[in-house]
């Protein structure tokens, strides 16, 4: 479950770090009621960027495989092992 808290509460810098480090979702910090930042630990946003760049590459994909831009793997194998002398 979200952890919804009211931007006065940042006052209490060491509770907030230990709150985004024990907990494996983003905390929503809210300013007169209506959501206004969310934060998270540092390793918690890397794990998110990481799993963007992964969607990323995949719609990419996705996308060249819908336009017919593919290439034969074994074809593709034994050219790189002629290129690599492998």
């Amino acid at each position: 479950m979200p952890q919804i808290i009211p931007i006065r509460d940042l006052k209490n810098t060491s509770e907030i770090s230990q709150r985004c480090h024990a907990s494996n979702e983003p905390i929503f910090v809210t300013k007169n009621g209506y959501g206004d930042m969310v934060i998270m630990s540092m390793k918690m946003y890397e794990e998110k960027m990481s799993m963007l760049d992964v969607y990323s590459k995949l719609a990419e994909a996705e996308k060249q495989l819908a336009e017919g831009k593919v290439l034969d793997g074994d074809a593709s194998l034994k050219s790189l092992r002629e290129k690599y002398n492998v």
